[in-house]
């Protein structure tokens, strides 16, 4: 049983590039609370967290880049070419993930919570889990994910690989095991019968629709079952700009959510949300022309806010594009303001704003809760 009464952990683990995020989301899309615990042990060493100082006492002052936060490529460098020097760094993180892991689930409503973890299973994190799913890729697709996506070389693809314990070690300790090598579809099937398996009496997240407002407007969090629509719709409001296929809405999917807007019983708008680190993003809005922005905007920023809230995020950033830019100052009145990304302060909101900014975007941000998951000590 875990440590958090009345509620069923899933620890996700897996070695690197195996897909650990995107069947973590596809578990969100179910209905779990997700926690990244890598994603929390990168927070605890940001230069306005608990580990920084520990860190850079530990490791020395060359560690760090210009602005004073630690490079994490240089740290790297040092700890996954010396495993004593891996132990000291987990040392003095792992503790602080710990209690940001507990923090965070106990908060949480949700019945299932994910805790993803790359070294889950060395971890005492283990023993708060009633279940331990594994994602495995061949060695070859680990390689060429790190090499594509994350724009390693193959020499440091491959050392990165061959730092971590086999991937035989932790499929042994599996009660599920996905294999995430093939397609988006493959991999929503063989999470989707496991959830079923495991959890036969929950069918899924429940609707989340709001109420009809004026002009009979609502909102519903889209299924992947419906990415065939999210894509006809995408490529109509984007006036052939964008042209997707329901397959690209899948794979999507494995990083963001949608929320679609419908007036009238006719979907008119479509928002792409997604959260990473306690920080909600929203990159992908589409409105019908003949729909109005006070309105419309409006109903869908608060239920992503509400949404978001669930998910408690810190923040929420939206990138506004510059079809819709005319509409900043309604944004504005529902508290949104207009930053640069260095203004944010935070490192975590910092990386998250750069990682998901397009030219031509604004940045616009909104704090959703004062109190901060790893703040400074």
């Amino acid at each position: 049983m875990s440590g958090w009464p009345g509620k069923y952990v899933i620890g996700l683990t897996g070695n690197i590039a195996t897909g650990k995020s995107v069947v973590r989301k596809m578990l969100e899309h179910l209905g779990a609370y997700g926690i990244d615990a890598d994603a929390l042990s990168h927070r605890a060493i940001a230069q306005d967290a608990p580990g920084y100082q520990s860190v850079v006492n530990t490791f020395g002052r060359w560690i760090l880049a210009p602005d004073g936060q630690i490079d994490r490529a240089r740290l790297g460098k040092i700890v996954f070419s010396d495993p004593d020097a891996l132990s000291r760094l987990e040392a003095i993180i792992h503790p602080m993930v710990r209690q940001a892991v507990d923090i965070l689930a106990r908060r949480a409503t949700q019945k299932v919570i994910v805790i993803e973890a790359i070294k889950l299973l060395e971890s005492p994190l283990r023993s708060y889990c009633d279940g331990i799913w594994v994602t495995y890729a061949p060695p070859n697709v680990q390689l060429s994910r790190l090499v594509q996506k994350r724009s390693l070389s193959e020499a440091a693809a491959r050392q990165r690989i061959a730092a971590q314990a086999s991937q035989e070690e932790k499929l042994t300790a599996a009660t599920v095991v996905i294999r995430n090598d093939v397609s988006y579809d493959d991999t929503w099937k063989q999470v989707l019968a496991a959830w079923q398996e495991t959890f036969p009496e929950v069918e899924g997240m429940p609707a989340i629709e709001t109420a009809p407002r004026t002009g009979m407007v609502s909102v519903q969090r889209a299924r992947p079952r419906q990415a065939a629509e999210i894509a006809a719709l995408v490529n109509r409001l984007s006036g052939g700009i964008q042209v997707l296929n329901a397959s690209d809405i899948m794979a999507a999917f494995g990083e963001k959510a949608f929320m679609l807007l419908n007036m009238n019983g006719k979907l008119v708008g479509v928002a792409g949300w997604k959260v990473e680190n306690l920080v909600a993003r929203t990159s992908d809005i589409f409105l019908d022309t003949n729909v109005p922005f006070a309105e419309a905007g409006k109903v869908l920023m608060e239920e992503v806010e509400r949404a978001s809230h669930e998910l408690q995020c810190e923040i929420s950033l939206l990138f506004l594009p510059e079809a819709l830019q005319k509409h900043q100052p309604i944004l504005e009145h529902l508290g949104y303001q207009a930053r640069s990304i260095s203004a944010l302060g935070v490192r975590a909101w910092q990386e998250a704003a750069a990682e998901s900014m397009v030219p031509g975007t604004i940045l616009l941000f909104k704090q959703l809760r004062q109190d901060r998951v790893l703040r400074p000590v």
